[in-house]
């Protein structure tokens, strides 16, 4: 997909009126538009860096049509941006609708024995097509309207010609814990049972 530069005056006009999602120590980072299609900022925080030569905004695009060809519901992207601001890039596109796991999972009457083997196959489908999905979280599984499995916020992914090594598969898991952790889910989420289901005997 082809970068277009992006004026400041555009860029303003593009998110008048827009909810701010996502922000950190910078500034906004993600802005829902009025009009329902997402702009994702990047920034580039190191002036020598591997983002110098290929931008995570480039690896987000990548890896949404990587995952698309490989039958994975994900996001669209619409436009690639080069902003006025130096090492700032932009990604319109269109969210995948639905619900994130996490938003599902804390619904009255929810229960992990009977989503968990749906989750653990997906998980393992990302494994063995040799995607490891270093911010695989129940923030970044989004259920569709039609009750599939995709997945969100891809930047931070690796393809791999083969099924993923256990190591690797491993280290995913561990990840996965430190979300749990971190969101203080240990009580209800059945990390073992995943671990059980998802890694090869």
């Amino acid at each position: 997909m082809q970068c277009s530069r992006l004026p400041q005056a555009a860029l303003d006009q593009l998110i008048d009126g827009a909810k701010v999602l996502e922000a950190d120590s910078y500034g906004p980072k993600v802005y829902l538009l009025q009009d329902g299609n997402i702009l994702k900022l990047f920034r580039r925080k190191r002036i020598f860096s591997s983002a110098l030569f290929r931008p995570y905004s480039k690896r987000f695009i990548d890896n949404a049509l990587e995952l698309q060809k490989l039958g994975v519901p994900t996001l669209q992207v619409l436009q690639y941006y080069r902003l006025q601001a130096p090492g700032m890039t932009a990604v319109l596109y269109q969210p995948l609708p639905g619900q994130t796991l996490r938003q599902v999972a804390s619904k009255d009457g929810f229960n992990w024995p009977q989503a968990l083997p749906e989750l653990a196959a997906l998980i393992r489908s990302l494994h063995q097509s040799g995607i490891y999905f270093r911010s695989l979280h129940l923030g970044n599984i989004v259920i569709t309207p039609d009750n599939r499995m995709g997945l969100i916020d891809v930047a931070d992914m690796r393809f791999l010609r083969a099924p993923l090594p256990r190591h690797l598969i491993k280290r995913n898991l561990q990840h996965f814990a430190r979300y749990i952790a971190r969101e203080n889910l240990n009580d209800t989420f059945p990390m073992q049972a995943l671990e059980q289901a998802v890694l090869p005997s």
